[in-house]
């Protein structure tokens, strides 16, 4: 079966990938520069990265991709994606739950009928669609009522993933702390006070023979407002996880300028934030949540790492 005209177009291009007009603002939320609603098709500004968007069709609402592409490997996929009007805001009153299907790129379907939840944030509702997919290539994820062409999004191949993923180790770095600050400054931007989770590096952490909560993300200068509720939904949950996990949170800017990405990114490979690592004790990541998650997700993530 061949692709339909309006999936033709999503294949011109690998920037063509991003669906939503949200989808940008995720993105680039690693750089201070522009306006996060804006769009662009160049990846041009140093530490960021900005993509083409595509509206969709959604009854009065278009679908606004709320995941970063080219860092998905085979397994269980986190699709995340929120509704938003034509001039780019994000429903806060959406459905209850939303249903959809998953098509291969010639347009097959892979007969995976899935449903999720809305997750209510500050910065707009989202619906975190969960699909596992085992083989490399191209997919369309069909929300029920949507657009025909659906959000486009590609698996890739094991291992040509630079961002550690799912089933991989978790390269070992000493982030900032209280006692040595590595050249960040402040080590933690939350505000009126820093987070509690700069007392020990990752390093330490993923010595202490028990599971690791590691977010990489900026709360002051985050672009997308999906950062300090990240960092929230942490400092929240800490208290009912006690010291079953290790907590590390590290800044993504050496500084107030917000214009030199610390060594935490690099050594993450991101090109997007936030992002937070669940790692278990043998130092493999079991899950990794990427640009927007509300505490309810956050705490089914780490009930479920407990148990692996």
């Amino acid at each position: 079966m061949s692709a339909s005209p309006a999936r033709q177009s999503f294949h011109l291009s690998r920037r063509g990938f991003v669906v939503g007009i949200a989808a940008t603002g995720v993105l680039a939320a690693c750089s201070s520069d522009g306006d996060a609603g804006s769009s662009s098709d160049d990846d041009t500004s140093s530490g960021s990265v900005t993509a083409n968007s595509t509206g969709l069709t959604f009854g009065p609402f278009v679908i606004a991709q709320r995941f970063p592409q080219d860092v998905q490997e085979p397994g269980l996929q986190r699709l995340p994606i929120s509704l938003a009007t034509a001039d780019g805001q994000i429903v806060s009153d959406g459905p209850d739950s939303l249903r959809a299907e998953v098509d291969d790129a010639d347009g097959n379907p892979l007969g995976l009928n899935i449903s999720t939840q809305r997750r209510d944030l500050e910065s707009g509702a989202y619906y975190s669609f969960r699909v596992p997919i085992e083989t490399p290539g191209i997919y369309y994820l069909l929300v029920e009522g949507g657009p025909e062409g659906g959000a486009a999004f590609q698996v890739m191949e094991p291992g040509s993933v630079a961002v550690p993923s799912p089933g991989t180790a978790m390269p070992p770095f000493d982030t900032p702390t209280v006692d040595d600050a590595r050249g960040v400054d402040p080590i933690c931007t939350r505000t009126p006070d820093p987070c509690p989770f700069h007392d020990v590096t990752l390093t330490e952490a993923l010595l202490a023979g028990k599971p690791v909560a590691y977010l990489i993300g900026t709360p002051a200068f985050c672009q997308t407002g999906t950062c300090a509720p990240a960092l929230e939904s942490m400092i929240a949950v800490q208290d009912r996880f006690g010291d079953t996990f290790t907590w590390v949170h590290a800044e993504v800017y050496t500084d107030n300028t917000a214009t030199v990405p610390t060594d935490a990114v690099a050594a993450a490979n991101l090109s997007f934030e936030p992002s937070l690592f669940v790692i278990g004790p043998d130092g493999m990541v079991i899950e990794r949540l990427d640009a927007v998650w509300d505490e309810t997700e956050l705490v089914e993530v780490l009930e479920r790492a407990e148990l692996a």
